[in-house]
């Protein structure tokens, strides 16, 4: 008998989401041959991991269940969306078997080792070893679509090159900074560790200028960004790298902007960042976009004008993008998305 819960109404959604601590939801349509392809394997998750109260896995017809797809941006099927505690802290669009199994098999052993608790956790500030790891809350309705940012279109100018490139900001593990004090004290030039440094840091002075494309039109609603500059060191004269400070973001960029073309042209926002504004524990900030100006994204251009502090280096480790995936259309011209990976 299949242990998945089949979604007859908004109520049932609210209340099941409430009560039980994980939810994966399949958001899907009859018409659509992908999410038919990929049902079996669904059911199978369903049937090796449901726990009562903990760990639930339920279906949607967003045909039949409209104002529940409404909600949470439903644009095209199947989309799987994972919520702890309420919360979105997941999504995986598309029929890939292989990327949907990896993120729920890590977050049930997260929750077996975890138990119940509520801090910490899967998508929780506090972050974890496994799966995608968040420096900060999701706002309501809003997703993680960091997977959109086109990296082969990435572009970055002044980044030292004995640090991480422009990919290494998007890299969906836990910062090594926050693994241990032995690696956050590290500079990544000391051969401390053989891997090359999961951050990077400014070159010939503080400032950082950065293309994102993206593979689809976007509303952007949130950046994330964490930066986790090490404690200064008595026995180490090395320069201590600072925070951004002074953030300038561009909509709709052909291509990366120079630094001095980048002061001829207005930010489509500005933004300041405080101590205040950066979480203790896991060294991220939440940038909150003006919305309506973020609503047909097709890239950004990210410029770090300024560090917190008197040094001449900046250092970020990651970047998430937070929002919703394509323009919002109709429930009638819901797309299906093919079967293929990566979709």
């Amino acid at each position: 008998m299949s242990k998945t819960v089949h979604i007859g109404s908004t109520a049932q959604f609210t209340s099941l989401i409430s009560s039980s601590t994980i939810v994966v939801t399949d958001f899907y349509a009859d018409w659509c041959g992908p999410c038919k392809q990929i049902a079996p394997m669904y059911e199978q998750l369903s049937s090796q991991l449901s726990r009562p109260n903990k760990i639930t896995f339920a279906k949607v017809n967003v045909d039949q269940q409209q104002e529940i797809a409404q909600t949470y941006g439903i644009t095209a099927m199947p989309t799987f969306m994972i919520f702890k505690n309420a919360k979105v802290v997941s999504t995986v669009r598309g029929a890939d078997p292989r990327k949907l199994s990896e993120v729920v098999k890590k977050l049930a052993a997260e929750a077996g080792s975890n138990g119940s608790s509520s801090s910490g956790g899967f998508g929780e500030a506090s972050g974890s070893g496994g799966g995608i790891w968040f420096g900060a809350s999701l706002p309501k309705g809003y997703t993680d679509i960091t997977d959109q940012v086109d990296v082969k279109g990435l572009d970055l100018l002044n980044s030292d090159s004995e640090f991480g490139n422009a990919r290494t900001l998007f890299d969906t593990s836990k910062p090594s900074g926050l693994a241990s004090a032995e690696v956050s004290k590290g500079k990544g030039k000391s051969g401390e560790t053989e891997k090359r440094p999961d951050w990077l840091e400014s070159d010939t002075d503080e400032q950082l200028m950065l293309y994102m494309p993206f593979q689809s039109t976007l509303k952007v609603h949130t950046i994330h960004i964490t930066s986790l500059p090490p404690k200064a060191d008595e026995d180490d004269d090395s320069e201590i790298p600072m925070r951004p400070k002074t953030i300038q973001i561009y909509s709709n960029r052909a291509h990366v902007l120079g630094f001095e073309e980048a002061e001829d042209i207005p930010a489509t926002q500005s933004v300041t960042l405080t101590s205040r504004d950066w979480d203790a524990k896991t060294g991220t900030a939440k940038i909150e976009l003006r919305f309506v100006k973020f609503q047909n994204v097709t890239s950004l251009v990210v410029f770090v004008v300024d560090g917190d502090g008197d040094g001449e280096k900046v250092r970020v480790d990651r970047l998430r993008i937070v929002g919703e995936t394509g323009e919002k259309r109709e429930l009638g011209k819901l797309e299906k998305i093919g079967d293929e990976q990566g979709e």
